[in-house]
């Protein structure tokens, strides 16, 4: 999972625009399965959301807002499991948290500044 973590790190590290949009696909879906598999309702209900962005992603008429939230809402599980993780994971995934955060509330106010026009 170390790797998975790192991987997911490096790709939002540059923004969202510069992850191509089938590799972000697969990357929600590792997420997604080994959260399923887990058998912890907080993973699982990280899984469900990733299921809801992958939805938004994949359905032709991409909407910030929906999407904004949504990376808000894994910032916000993620930063609710990372209390329960091992040391070693656990800065990574509040800085994993962190940048969903940042990249929700951009798309947010994104979207807020496209509306007020």
């Amino acid at each position: 999972m170390n790797d998975l973590l790192h991987a997911t790190l490096s790709g939002l590290q540059n923004g969202l625009t510069s992850l191509p949009l089938g590799s972000a696909m697969d990357n929600t879906e590792t997420w997604q399965q080994q959260f399923l598999q887990s058998g912890l309702p907080d993973l699982q209900d990280i899984a469900r959301e990733m299921g809801n962005l992958q939805s938004l992603l994949s359905s032709g008429s991409l909407s910030a807002t929906a999407i904004g939230n949504s990376l808000a809402m894994l910032g916000d599980q993620t930063s609710q499991v990372s209390h329960h993780a091992p040391a070693d994971l656990k800065a990574d995934l509040l800085k994993l948290a962190d940048t969903l955060r940042r990249h929700g509330h951009e798309l947010l106010a994104h979207a807020a500044s496209k509306a007020g026009k």
